[in-house]
């Protein structure tokens, strides 16, 4: 390492020289010291390095969320290895994709998809070892096999600039692209986060959002820089998360629909104090922020950002500027451009474009589409926005040709859905686009033309597109039409069909 390298692994280390007996996670019954979680780090990363993981090799994490998830991101950061997590939610076919990419040597699995993965994982040579987080059987050795010596291993000569974390997006013309992080990438994020929810040490942050997504990974390192505490819950559940709340005193988390909405109906029929909650950071309706705010006094936050980003760049109080994305962070530069990648007027909408260091280094294995991603030194966002007199980033939706859907926290790209949905043999054409829904935000409908003398019901191309993608990407309302509007090109005009039939 040079004077001026900063890894993840430099602020676990001066954790637990400078808050040693302060507890850095909670799951469970478990309490882990920062103290502790050094002395785990240390551990597996002597325990992965026997196994024969090296700088720059993947280590591919198929879980829930768990104490087990956050011992491997340390100890990834600590030898340079790099971090790939798989969301669990997608079907075989995507993360079969996902593995033969970003061909990890190491693959970690919690019990409740082992029985899915088994299948996939035998196909690939290039994974040397898999291990249970959980209950271990036959195929998989057990995580407990790493956590053993005195984990004394060598700390990797690990740049700032390393590799450290690759997400997988939402799948782009049928497939998905891996956004690679740098160590640099996750503390410039960080910073950001600390600087506007003026986190400290103090702050107890709750990890409602899965580990695979760059918000709930991006939460728990951010308070963690700090010397704060995360408490690990595997997935939501409303219950246990106003339980922790009151019996810990959780100062900030993250959600997306209908995750407040449900915590403030279940909080409203009980007796539950919500004062200690800070800050809280998502997408909602207006109602249910307000409703929440009364509650518990805390702030919600707007803001805006991209895995590519390592999250989220732009922030404000939601009701400083209700419905914008909020003002551009102090650490970035964010611009707005036409089609011919010109700067715009303040007030006109073009594409957002953005650089800075939280800015990803690019899609892995896709050279040409860093290439044109990165042109003219910005990193295009795909996104469509404006700013308004007072400089608030207002988002306006995915450009047209990278029209996304954001269905719960989940990102779904129109043409991947397209694609199953045209591989029925009664479908001749179809367009995809998201309508907004009280419960997950958006949801996905479809419009479609069947082919002549062909019969299909709703239902019946609902599950056959179910079973071609993960089930959260399937369309809720399907609507059959005899054609298609087109426009001068003889192209279906994709505009026209969500406005003629968004409200059908």
């Amino acid at each position: 390492m040079d004077p001026n390298d900063y890894t993840i692994f430099s602020f676990i280390k001066r954790n637990a020289r400078t808050y040693g007996n302060r507890i850095a996670l909670i799951s469970g019954n478990e309490r882990i010291t920062h103290s502790q979680f050094l002395e785990k780090v240390n551990q597996l990363s002597c325990g992965l390095m026997g196994a024969g993981v090296e700088q720059g090799d993947r280590i591919g994490i198929l879980s829930q969320n768990s104490i087990e998830y956050a011992y491997l991101c340390g100890a990834a950061a600590k030898i340079g290895a790099i971090i790939l997590p798989i969301n669990w939610r997608l079907d075989s076919g995507e993360i079969e994709y996902i593995i033969s990419d970003g061909t990890p040597k190491i693959v970690f699995v919690s019990s409740e998809f082992q029985d899915r993965i088994k299948p996939l994982i035998s196909k690939f040579d290039l994974i040397k070892k898999t291990y249970a987080l959980g209950q271990a059987e036959g195929f998989f050795e057990a995580f407990n096999n790493l956590m053993v010596g005195e984990g004394i291993s060598p700390e990797g000569n690990i740049r700032s600039d390393d590799d450290y974390l690759i997400i997988y997006t939402a799948a782009v013309e049928g497939r998905p692209r891996g956004a690679v992080l740098s160590h640099q990438n996750v503390i410039a994020s960080n910073l950001q986060s600390i600087y506007y929810w003026t986190l400290t040490k103090e702050d107890v942050h709750l990890l409602i959002l899965p580990f695979y997504h760059i918000a709930g990974l991006g939460m728990v390192l951010s308070v963690m820089q700090v010397g704060g505490s995360s408490i690990i819950i595997p997935k939501f559940d409303a219950d246990l998360v106003l339980k922790h709340i009151q019996e810990d005193k959780v100062t900030v988390f993250g959600e997306f629909p209908p995750i407040l909405k449900t915590l403030v109906e279940k909080a409203e029929g009980g007796n539950y104090d919500l004062s200690s909650v800070r800050h809280v950071v998502g997408l909602d309706d207006p109602d249910i922020i307000k409703k929440f705010q009364e509650m518990s006094g805390g702030t919600f936050w707007s803001a805006y950002g991209q895995s590519e980003t390592t999250g989220i760049f732009s922030f404000a109080p939601y009701f400083e500027r209700p419905g914008s994305a909020g003002l551009p962070s102090f650490m970035a530069e964010v611009e707005i451009v036409d089609e011919y990648d010109h700067l715009v007027e303040k007030g006109q909408s073009g594409e957002i474009v953005i650089r800075g260091p939280m800015v990803f280094k690019g899609y892995w294995n896709l050279e040409k589409d860093n290439a044109y991603i990165f042109r003219n030194g910005w990193h295009h966002t795909g996104d469509m926005g404006s700013f308004d007199p007072d400089g608030y980033l207002w988002y306006k939706g995915r450009s047209p040709t990278k029209e996304l859907i954001k269905t719960g926290g989940e990102n779904v790209y129109p043409a991947e859905v397209e694609t199953a949905i045209l591989k029925h043999p009664a479908i001749k054409e179809a367009v995809v686009f998201g309508v907004p829904d009280s419960k997950w935000g958006e949801t996905i409908k479809a419009v479609c033309v069947l082919k002549q003398g062909e019969r299909l019901t709703e239902s019946e191309l609902i599950e056959f597109v179910a079973g071609r993608v993960a089930r959260y990407k399937k369309p809720n309302h399907v609507v059959f039409t005899s054609s298609l509007p087109k426009n001068e090109n003889s192209l279906i005009d994709r505009q026209k069909v969500k406005a003629d039939y968004e409200k059908i």
